[in-house]
């Protein structure tokens, strides 16, 4: 039996951080970054049965072409992910009442999609990319035994080519789930690797008044090159998505409108159109499998 102090419910029976029951979420669940963009997915939607939020995780569950679906905001970074994806596992493969694991266990359908910015002049503004897979520079997910599914061939690499200082940890490297790049890919959508950060300013090579260890990271990772494979874009959740969704055996995949182009300098002139044309995609990909 897994303890109270392990598995935190609310006094009304919810998960602690997520404030959900099993009955309020579908198996197909969309994740935004933003509390503020759910309403941007359910707006399409042909009803909304449930809804809720506490804290910055807030969830909608309704139905899009009659496919049942939930949108849920994570807030920013893999420490939030660990909540979110532990708290949603626990709501379909553990017996909240008797507090121990299920015998039938339940693979979820989760699909991250948000906006980025480009590395490469060939991946322009409006673009959709697809993140085959998810490069973790933020460690959060080495405390878990992530050897049989992690890639240590790309890891290797990545290390060797960025000259990467071990006192930061070793980076990790998931691969999305196969069923969902079937489900979602098509010939317009760029695939590569997403790096994910652990915060928004140092780690993702940002200067303001603090200098940081690698002033040249970023043009490393643009240079990173592997089997045809490169870092497309920088953000600070998929690579923890992957990973623990890989471990508790849910199918995972981020999608990312992108925006701005740091290589030519560019940004979108209608970025709201942008991320709306990646939902509605999203939405009837789903929708139709």
């Amino acid at each position: 039996m897994i303890q109270s102090s392990e598995l935190i419910l609310n006094p009304d029976g919810s998960v602690y951080h997520l404030n959900l029951k099993p009955e309020h979420i579908a198996h197909d669940i969309i994740f935004v970054g933003d509390q503020n963009r759910v309403e941007k997915i359910t707006q399409f939607f042909d009803s909304i049965e449930f809804s809720t939020q506490k804290r910055e995780f807030k969830t909608q569950t309704g139905t899009f072409k009659g496919k049942r679906m939930t949108v849920m905001s994570t807030g920013i970074g893999p420490d939030n992910i660990d909540i979110v994806i532990n708290e949603l596992d626990a709501l379909v493969n553990i017996d909240l009442e008797t507090r121990r694991p299920k015998e039938n266990l339940t693979t979820l359908n989760i699909i991250r999609i948000g906006t980025s910015g480009s590395l490469h002049a060939d991946i322009p503004v409006d673009s959709f990319v697809m993140s085959k897979f998810g490069l973790g520079l933020d460690n959060m997910l080495r405390s878990y035994l992530i050897d049989d599914i992690s890639d240590k061939t790309i890891e290797d690499a990545f290390i060797s080519q960025t000259n990467w200082d071990a006192k930061k940890g070793r980076p990790y490297v998931i691969a999305c789930s196969e069923k969902l790049e079937k489900m979602i890919e098509s010939d317009t959508m760029h695939k590569g690797i997403t790096a994910t950060a652990g915060g928004f300013y140092g780690p993702q090579g940002r200067v303001l008044r603090l200098n940081i260890q690698d002033e040249n990271l970023n043009s490393k990772m643009d240079n990173f090159r592997l089997d045809g494979y490169r870092v497309t874009n920088l953000e600070m959740e998929t690579a923890a998505i992957y990973g623990l969704s890989a471990l508790l055996g849910h199918n995972a995949l981020s999608l990312n409108a992108i925006i701005a182009n740091r290589a030519s300098g560019t940004f979108s002139n209608d970025p709201y159109k942008a991320v709306d044309e990646l939902i509605v995609y999203t939405l009837d990909k789903l929708a139709n499998n």
